[in-house]
C-alpha cells in the first residue's frame, strides 16, 4: 500500500461477517491486544500489522477464508494453499492465473474467475453470486490476486484499471491506497484489466519459495511492496524451473540471461555475489526443506542435493548452517537423538 493502514470505518465493514455471528468488534479488539478506545474513533487507523492480526483471529474463529463474509458458502482453511501449490510450477502468469481459475471452479464457491485476451489487453473477470458482502467479496478477491500475481511474478503488477459493478462506496477513498489504478464503479462487469503483455512474465518462485510464503501469506499480501526480481533470484528461478537440483553450466546461464560470461560475473560480483554462492544458497534452502520431510533420510538427501557422498554433505551442510544435517533436523522437528547423529561427520 502506499500508505500502510486502513480507516476502522472500513475495518468494521471487512469485518461484517464475524459481527453477524455473534462476535463483537470489542471481542476481536481484545484479543488482538488493541486499544477499545479507538472503536469510538470511525476515522483512526489500524496499522497493516494490527489488521492482519486480526483477520488471523478472525479465520480462527470463523474456520472461513471468506471471514465469514457469505451465509451458506465457506472456503476452508488451506484452500488457497492447495492453489497455490497447483499453479506455482506454471511456466508463466497466464498459465498460473488459467490453473487458479480452473481450480476454483472445482470447488463450491460464490466467485467464478476467467480469462480472456483481447489484443493488447488481458480480461481477468470475477463473478459473484448476489448476497449481503457481495461488494467486498469482490473488492478482496481482486486485492488478492493482484497482490500473489505480483509475488509469483516478482513484479509490482500495476493493471490499467479495475472495473467493477456495484455503486462507488463511501470508502471509496480507500482505493486509492489499495489499488495501483484508477477504479471505475457501475460497470457492466466486474473484471482486471491488464496489458497482455504480463502474461507472459515468467514465475519467478518456486515450490520452496512458497513454503515460505504460506508461513505468513497473509501478512504479505496485505503489505505488498513486491519489489522487481534481482539478478540472483534470476539465476535462482532459472535453476529451480528449468534444472531441478542440477546446476547447469555457467555459459547455459549467460546463455538464459542473454549476457556475455564476463557482464555476468562482474554484475554478480556488483551484487556481492558469485554463482557458487547462488548455487550453495539452493542446496542450502533445499536441504532445510528436505529435512523438514521425516520419510527421508539424510543419504536420500545428499543424493537429492548432488552429493555423491553422505560426509561431503555433511561437511557442507554444517559450513552453511553450523549444525549438521541429522541435528539440524532434530531442532527443526523436535525428535530425540537417533541413528542418524551418529553418522554425523564433524
Amino acid at each position: 500500500m502506499v500508505r500502510n493502514s486502513i480507516t476502522l470505518s472500513y475495518v468494521s465493514k471487512i469485518l461484517a461477517g464475524v459481527a453477524r455471528s455473534g462476535v463483537s468488534l470489542e471481542d476481536l479488539f481484545q484479543e488482538a491486544g488493541l486499544d477499545l478506545g479507538l472503536l469510538q474513533m470511525p476515522e483512526a487507523r489500524l496499522d497493516t500489522a494490527e489488521f492482519t492480526r486480526l483477520l488471523h483471529i478472525v479465520m480462527r474463529r470463523t474456520e472461513d477464508e471468506f471471514i465469514g463474509l457469505w451465509r451458506g458458502a465457506r472456503s476452508k482453511p488451506g484452500t488457497f494453499s492447495m492453489m497455490a501449490h497447483a499453479v506455482i510450477n506454471c511456466r508463466n502468469l497466464e498459465k498460473a492465473i488459467r490453473r487458479s481459475s480452473d481450480f476454483y471452479r472445482l470447488l463450491e464457491l460464490p466467485v467464478t474467475l476467467s480469462l480472456n485476451l483481447d489484443g493488447e489487453q488481458a480480461l481477468f473477470g470475477l463473478e459473484v453470486g448476489e448476497g449481503e458482502a457481495r461488494d467486498i467479496l469482490l473488492e478482496s478477491s481482486v486485492f488478492i490476486s493482484v497482490r500473489f500475481w505480483s509475488w509469483l511474478t516478482g513484479q509490482n503488477i500495476r493493471p490499467v484499471r479495475i472495473e467493477l459493478d456495484f455503486p462507488e462506496p463511501a470508502e471509496a477513498r480507500e482505493y486509492r491506497y489499495v489499488f495501483p489504478c484508477p477504479v471505475e464503479f457501475g460497470c457492466a462487469q466486474n473484471r482486471v484489466v491488464l496489458p497482455a503483455a504480463l502474461m507472459q512474465l515468467p514465475l519467478v518462485q518456486n515450490p520452496l519459495s512458497l513454503s515460505r510464503f504460506l508461513k505468513d501469506s497473509l501478512a504479505l499480501i496485505i503489505e505488498g511492496n513486491m519489489q522487481p526480481i534481482g539478478l540472483a533470484e534470476q539465476i535462482r528461478a532459472i535453476i529451480s524451473k528449468e534444472y531441478g537440483h542440477n546446476f547447469p553450466d555457467f555459459s547455459q546461464i549467460c546463455d538464459k540471461l542473454n549476457m556475455t560470461p564476463q557482464t555476468l560475473r562482474r554484475r554478480l560480483k556488483e551484487a556481492d555475489t558469485s554463482y557458487q554462492d547462488i548455487k550453495d544458497s539452493i542446496r542450502h534452502d533445499a536441504s532445510v526443506y528436505y529435512l523438514a520431510k521425516a520419510e527421508l533420510s539424510i543419504d536420500e538427501i545428499a543424493l537429492m542435493m548432488g552429493f555423491s557422498e553422505a560426509s561431503s554433505f555433511h561437511r557442507a551442510f554444517k559450513k552453511w548452517t553450523g549444525k549438521t544435517p541429522a541435528a539440524y533436523r532434530r531442532d527443526l522437528l523436535g525428535l530425540d537423538v537417533d541413528a542418524d547423529d551418529f553418522n554425523d561427520d564433524d
